[in-house]
């Protein structure tokens, strides 16, 4: 039986030179490497993210690929990619999925764990 499994990584960075705090904008960048750790091709189609600021203020983002591509990714294969959000507070989460479709057409989803955008030295 077919293993249908990817590995998500994170990394983020909070962007001073393009945020405005006194107007409530905190623009954070964050860089993602996504690994097929199964052992057929598969495609990355689509992404579905769940963006909550520090005042429980929620978005959700849907669409095609990320940053424009829909990658292949053979077992072992990453790709990485570097994307960004402007938060109206100095803290929240992002989480979501990616919905991919392996070389079988079996589609699934891999889940991205919640990760935390900041401002350095503001949480404990």
């Amino acid at each position: 039986m077919a293993n249908y499994q990817m590995k998500v990584a994170v990394v983020t960075q909070y962007l001073a030179e393009q945020s405005d705090p006194d107007q409530g904008n905190f623009t954070f960048a964050y860089t993602i490497t996504i690994t097929n750790s199964g052992d057929v091709l598969a495609q990355l189609i689509a992404r579905h993210w769940i963006i909550t600021d520090a005042a429980n203020h929620r978005e959700e983002v849907k669409g095609l690929g990320v940053v424009g591509h829909q990658p292949f990714l053979r077992p072992g294969q990453s790709f990485e990619y570097t994307s960004g959000c402007v938060l109206k507070t100095p803290q929240g989460t992002m989480r979501g999925h990616y919905f991919c479709v392996a070389e079988d057409a079996h589609r699934f989803e891999v889940e991205i764990p919640e990760f935390t955008l900041s401002l350095p030295r503001t949480l404990h």
